[in-house]
């Protein structure tokens, strides 16, 4: 008799790894078919992988080029074996966006892909190219120890469970990036030799997502049509945002539970060595900000620091990234948390080039004085939550 089981919740692996699938529906009999089901991401190579167990699991993947669907139904038949098996269904591990077409472009092609260059990735992902990395779904706790230095006091420790993987910008979104889509170079740093690739500031929330239905989250994820996720929108199909408060600790920690996500914690509230590797703050070249400086000094170029152990870069510092949630303490909600039903200040997190080492830690929160206010130390990363 066959026994086959699937994997109904996420589950957390090495990121190497198929690290979570949905699968949301399966049939089953004694030495008779079975059929995977899930909801599927259009256009979207999805590899489906079996396991004989769950407690060290070794994957075996069904479909190495990948299925792809040209609708939302994901469907695989798996060959009768004689054992009881596991199955996850994985999209690909990277989304890319290419806008080189500009402001005028109808569309901005997706394409997607497994691999990372080996020499990293090259300029033109962080120009012409919106590149996203898969983020697994799972539990992982939220919020800093009581004993992390410099922490404050509304980051209590907090079991959150995502139920979908989710897509996330390896990079903010730089002013290039920006102006390909909305057609202007809002940023303080603007010496024109180096501003393609430092992230784009100077934008709010509702320059995002919109001032008018754009700012009705979590009432609902609409957002405004001239707004930057709204043109991504429209020419891509794909129904991009900013990454939930939740979302964006998770992706930024990569597995870590230390203050910083190269797994090092915070040694000073000031000038920490630690925090000097990952990301551009105020004792590494952030206290020299003349607008048109290069690159060692205020912003840095994206990508320039240590990434995490799941490829990201500048989590920590650079510049502040917006989150879609309003900031109030935790909700209570623990599935897939959305923030706040209302406030008066929408959340920022990573830190920038403008704040100490205590602020630029992966549990630091910070309101804004208002989402209407601007300056040269906010920015945004992309993401994108998968069917």
């Amino acid at each position: 008799m066959r026994s086959a089981l699937l994997c109904l919740a996420t589950f957390w692996l090495a990121f190497a790894a198929p690290v979570a699938g949905q699968v949301t529906n399966i049939r089953a009999g004694v030495e008779a078919p079975v059929l995977l089901e899930w909801a599927a991401m259009t256009g979207n190579p999805y590899r489906v992988y079996s396991a004989t167990d769950l407690v060290d699991p070794v994957w075996t993947n069904l479909t190495p080029t990948g299925l792809v669907f040209d609708n939302i139904h994901g469907v695989y038949e798996p060959a009768i074996v004689e054992s009881r098996e596991f199955y996850c269904s994985v999209a690909s591990d990277y989304l890319i966006v290419d806008i080189s077409g500009g402001p005028s472009a109808e569309n901005y092609p997706i394409s997607y892909t497994n691999n990372s260059p080996d020499g990293g990735w090259p300029d033109e992902y962080i120009t012409t190219k919106l590149l996203l990395r898969r983020v697994p779904g799972g539990t992982y706790t939220m919020g800093s120890p009581t004993n992390e230095l410099g922490r404050n006091t509304d980051e209590p420790q907090h079991q959150i469970f995502l139920t979908k993987d989710y897509y996330i910008g390896v990079f903010e979104v730089t002013q290039k990036q920006w102006e390909l889509v909305m057609d202007n170079w809002p940023s303080y740093f603007s010496n024109t030799i180096y501003r393609d690739t430092r992230p784009v500031e100077q934008i709010l929330y509702n320059h995002i997502r919109g001032a008018v239905v754009g700012t009705n989250w979590p009432a609902n994820n609409q957002v405004d049509p001239a707004s930057y996720i709204g043109r991504l929108r429209m020419k891509t199909g794909l129904v991009f945002d900013l990454p939930t408060e939740a979302r964006w600790e998770r992706a930024c920690r990569a597995g870590t539970a230390t203050a910083y996500n190269s797994g090092s914690d915070i040694t000073t509230i000031s000038n920490c060595p630690n925090m000097s590797q990952i990301g551009r703050y105020w004792y590494n070249g952030g206290s020299n900000n003349t607008s048109t400086g290069d690159v060692t000094v205020g912003t840095a170029k994206v990508g320039n620091y240590l990434p995490n152990a799941w490829g990201l870069y500048d989590m920590h510092g650079n510049v502040w990234e917006w989150c879609l949630d309003w900031y109030d303490d935790y909700s209570s909600v623990v599935v897939d948390p959305q923030g706040p039903l209302s406030g008066s200040y929408r959340v920022r997190r990573g830190g920038s080039w403008d704040y100490n080492a205590r602020g630029c830690r992966s549990a630091n929160r910070l309101y804004d004085y208002n989402p209407l206010f601007r300056d040269s130390c906010k920015g945004f990363r992309l993401a994108l939550t998968l069917p």
